[in-house]
């Protein structure tokens, strides 16, 4: 068994957040392993003022993690998985996927209780395609405005009237003992989540036999079965945070549910499928990944493929 594991985290506080929820998952499993960070800003830490999905999507901001598994400076990296390319390069494996946490959306305003008592007009901050075309969809009325940084600067933005209300995940600002600036959490029907959203997943080096060994501990089956379903209607769609899409399952015993949404950025041409498929046990990834591509499949033949190619995705 390994005697030390280093742990490449970006710097933000969610991030730390993350890091420190595995480190005190294995050390309650591991108490013998010396456990060290690595901190790192990515790219798509330093790019604040563009919209992620104009400069490369979410994978902004795992790239300079990897480099350092490929470099040696650390073992593992620990990512929100919502933010975790579809495609790993080779190298990596995404082993572990942790206990899911809160996958709503949070409605968050200083002026409002609830996102129906927005006014003609109202403001709303969110960098989401995927936010902005569900609630457009909706309302049409409401102004969406370019929101980015971490949790607490967007925070601050709302709080010095930049926005008459923002959406968060709610998972993130539960993290934080934010918990209070949640005014309610929105309707899955008005705004399903992305793929992934509210789980904590793992990389590592693919080979590195020792280092998964120590990490097995961590991995939830539950969430990792409804994660492959998740994440292979998303790769199906070439999707990532510069598509408007979302996906999520819903898993009774080994009954598997997924549900898939995508949308122009300006709300028209919503398109919703669902489908449901039986897994033989939580280890059926097969089963798993075959609902997403049914689904995904679906969409296209719906008209995925017309949003697709506006956003230059086909």
């Amino acid at each position: 068994m390994k005697s030390l594991l280093r742990i490449a985290t970006r710097t933000s506080p969610l991030a730390l957040w993350q890091a420190q929820y595995v480190t005190d998952a294995l050390q309650q499993h591991h108490p013998d392993v010396q456990i060290e960070w690595v901190k790192m800003v990515t790219k798509g830490d330093k790019i604040l003022d563009v919209a992620l999905s104009k400069v490369g999507g979410k994978g902004l901001f795992v790239k300079e993690l990897e480099q350092a598994l490929i470099d040696g400076e650390a073992d593992i990296a620990v990512h929100s998985m919502k933010d975790v390319p579809m495609e790993l390069d080779p190298q990596f494996v995404l082993p572990i996927i942790c206990e899911r946490g809160d996958p709503a959306d949070a409605f968050v305003s200083n002026q409002y209780e609830r996102l129906e008592d927005l006014e003609k007009g109202s403001v709303v901050g969110t960098s989401s395609l995927r936010r902005q075309a569900q609630l457009l969809a909706w309302r049409p009325d409401l102004k969406i405005e370019f929101l980015r940084g971490n949790v607490g600067t967007r925070l601050s933005k709302l709080d010095a009237g930049q926005y008459d209300a923002i959406i968060l995940a709610s998972a993130g600002l539960q993290r934080l003992d934010l918990h209070s600036r949640i005014r309610h959490n929105i309707d899955f029907d008005l705004s399903l989540p992305a793929c992934g959203q509210g789980a904590v997943g793992i990389e590592c080096r693919a080979g590195d036999t020792d280092t998964l060994a120590l990490l097995d501990c961590l991995n939830h089956p539950h969430t990792h079965a409804r994660l492959w379903a998740e994440r292979a209607m998303n790769r199906r769609l070439n999707g990532g945070c510069q598509v408007p899409i979302a996906g999520y399952t819903w898993l009774d015993g080994n009954d598997l549910r997924l549900e898939g949404r995508i949308g122009f950025p300006d709300g028209t041409g919503l398109i919703k499928v669902s489908a449901d498929a039986q897994l033989k046990d939580l280890n059926d990834q097969a089963t798993a990944e075959a609902l997403g591509i049914e689904v995904a499949d679906a969409m296209l033949a719906q008209g995925a493929d017309a949003i697709l190619r506006s956003l230059d995705l086909l």
